[in-house]
């Protein structure tokens, strides 16, 4: 006899699960402009500070936030020219490379008679790095529709940060008191996400700075473009740094040789020891761990769902979803179960908060 009790609960379940993949496919569907809001946050978060600084100082409102909005978009278009100039640089200088590639391949293959292994179980790859640059090429043909794309967030963002005030006066207007317990949690949770991105970034700036000028002062090839990487990829975790040094390893041994690309790898591993770990732990005082599981999870689904955005920016997204959940009495124990739950004790313990501005 079937139990009719545990029909409501099935359909449920299964309501619950069409809706989320229902949710899913509309992300991915419009990933070009859940990108465009979810980048501007990132930013608004980011550059907010900055604007309440300027306010304090007697700056209008809608001065403050042009100005610094016009500071941060002028900042990324240089970076974006800076990234095509090396780009370009590095297009044109392929056909030396192709040639300093043959030269190594040919030494591998010389001490692999030496070392005495049959030339007939390895053969000699031959690569051809012009192929790679006519991709690089094609790449750089989407200018317009990047710097498009780059239009439609200072847009937001800028909006955002004219609005960014009347926020807390807005929820108090709707819920009729700061003093809700929900709503001061989910105020500092959120100016625990504005620090984690903070310090986020400000690692990856110190980071890449002194990657790049490391590499700059070795003499590889683009050293500039290759910091740049670091400071972006920065952003995800575990493998994005090794993503960012993979290039300026690969032109140091096509410049320098075997020990050329060993130097760039202990210079990779004294800035994850100098860099990464004490700078970051002390800055973050290891409230923003999660589980190793979660992140890659998050990795794999942002990346599918919304593409490069999603995997450069998964933990903040990622943070961001478990803020809301934490908010709530009746999603709270999600973050439970996926062993997130640690990252807000210390944030809900012991403070009282009213919602404020954000930053």
């Amino acid at each position: 006899m079937i139990d009719t009790r545990t029909i409501p609960i099935t359909y449920a379940t299964l309501a619950f699960l069409s809706l989320l993949i229902v949710f899913v496919i509309g992300i991915q569907i419009t990933s070009y402009i859940i990108n465009i809001l979810l980048l501007s946050l990132v930013l608004t978060m980011l550059i907010y500070p900055c604007v309440r600084w300027m306010k304090q100082k007697g700056i209008p409102d809608l001065a403050a936030v042009a100005i610094i909005t016009g500071g941060a978009v002028l900042i990324i278009i240089g970076l974006v020219l800076l990234i095509l100039a090396s780009l370009g640089q590095l297009i044109a200088d392929i056909p030396f490379f192709q040639a300093e590639l043959q030269e190594r391949l040919a030494d591998i293959f010389t001490l692999f008679d030496r070392l005495g292994i049959e030339r007939t179980s390895v053969t000699h790859p031959t690569i051809n790095l012009q192929s790679t640059a006519m991709i690089i090429s094609q790449s750089m043909l989407g200018l317009s529709e990047a710097l498009l794309y780059i239009f439609f967030i200072a847009i937001t963002t800028f909006f955002a940060l004219l609005e960014a005030p009347k926020i807390p006066a807005r929820i108090r207007k709707i819920y009729g008191s700061a003093e809700n317990k929900s709503l001061s949690q989910f105020a500092r949770m959120s100016r625990f996400m504005v620090d984690f991105v903070v310090v986020r970034t400000e690692t990856n700036i110190v980071h890449g700075v002194l990657f790049g000028a490391f590499l700059y002062v070795m003499g590889v090839h683009s050293a500039i473009l290759w910091g740049i990487m670091t400071i972006i990829l920065g952003y995800i975790p575990y493998i994005g740094l090794i993503i960012a040094a993979l290039p300026a390893i690969f032109f140091a041994w096509l410049q320098f040789g075997i020990w050329g690309a060993v130097a760039v790898i202990v210079a990779v591993i004294l800035l994850n020891i100098v860099v990464e770990n004490p700078v970051y732990a002390h800055l973050a005082s290891k409230r923003f761990e999660m589980p190793a599981l979660v992140v890659i999870i998050s990795l794999i689904f942002w990346s599918w769902t919304l593409g490069v955005v999603g995997l450069v920016f998964a933990v903040p997204f990622t943070l961001l979803i478990m803020i809301v959940l934490q908010s709530n009495d009746e999603t709270r124990w999600i973050n439970t179960l996926v062993g997130v739950d640690q990252i807000f004790e210390e944030i809900a313990e012991g403070q009282t908060g009213e919602i404020q501005e954000p930053g």
